[in-house]
Order: C-alpha cells, then sequence, then structure tokens
C-alpha cells in the first residue's frame, strides 16, 4: 500500500460561498478553515496548497453566543510602549466585520507561511449580501448550526 501525495497539477479548486447570518463565529470559522485547507478532500496533502476559495457574504449578521460582545476584547500594539489598544467583539463586528472572521479562521489555523498564504488569497469576506467573485460561479455551502451531542 503506498501513500498518496497530490501533485500540483492533481488539484482543482473550487469555489464556495458561505452565507454567516446568524452562524455562531467558532462554527463558521472552523468551517471556512477545512474549506480552505482542503480537508474535507480525499487527496488533501497538508505540505500542498489543496484547499478551495471561501466568499462569505453577510459577517455583520455573524452571531456572537453568550456574552463575546462585551466581554471577548481583540488586542493590538503599535511596538511603542504603551500603546496597546483593547477593542471589544461588537465594537469591531460593527466596524469592521470582515476582520472579525479573518482573525477567527487564521486562530484555526497551523501558524506557518502556507497557512498565511492560504488565507490571504483563499478567504474572501463581505459585510452585505453582494459580492464580486460571480464570474467564478460559487457553489453555496450550508454551514450546520445544530449543536451535535
Amino acid at each position: 500500500m503506498k501513500t498518496f501525495t497530490a501533485r500540483p497539477t492533481d488539484i482543482a479548486h473550487d469555489w464556495y460561498v458561505v452565507d454567516a447570518t446568524d452562524v455562531p463565529l467558532g462554527r463558521l470559522a472552523s468551517t471556512v478553515a477545512q474549506l480552505i485547507r482542503g480537508k474535507h478532500k480525499p487527496t488533501f496533502t497538508p505540505h500542498m496548497d489543496g484547499g478551495d476559495f471561501v466568499v462569505v457574504i453577510n459577517a455583520s449578521k455573524v452571531r456572537l453566543t453568550g456574552n463575546k460582545a462585551q466581554g471577548k476584547t481583540y488586542f493590538k500594539h503599535t511596538g511603542y510602549m504603551g500603546h496597546e489598544s483593547h477593542t471589544p467583539a461588537g465594537e469591531l463586528l460593527a466596524k469592521h466585520p470582515d476582520r472579525v472572521i479573518e482573525k477567527a479562521v487564521f486562530g484555526m489555523l497551523p501558524k506557518n507561511s502556507l497557512a498565511r498564504q492560504k488565507l490571504r488569497t483563499k478567504l474572501k469576506v463581505y459585510g452585505g449580501a453582494e459580492h464580486p467573485h460571480e464570474a467564478q460561479q460559487p457553489t453555496p455551502y450550508a454551514v450546520t448550526t445544530a449543536k451535535v451531542d
């Protein structure tokens, strides 16, 4: 029995569109991270870029469960002493909903250069329902919101 290793000629990249309306942030991020990495494909190879392109629409309508809108904060530091800022998740979601989803998806990817490249090129996040990727004919992808027991 031989181990299959995908070659760049064997890999096909699909386009998916995910609607984030009333989907919990963690479930959305884990689903999008798996699609970007290509873990849903039988030809998954960890060191190759075999993932798909994902377009997330309605990012401003993603659901933060519990008290995360006020309790969860995002930290930023400029590099100067004392120049740090803590932004609540609800405020960042109101101003820049794409950053909330990008940060959540980045947290679920491995920390290496391939993951950063995948996040930069394969994830497209839009706050509204319109997106400029209709020419690629993305397939709708439904995120399961039911709790698994």
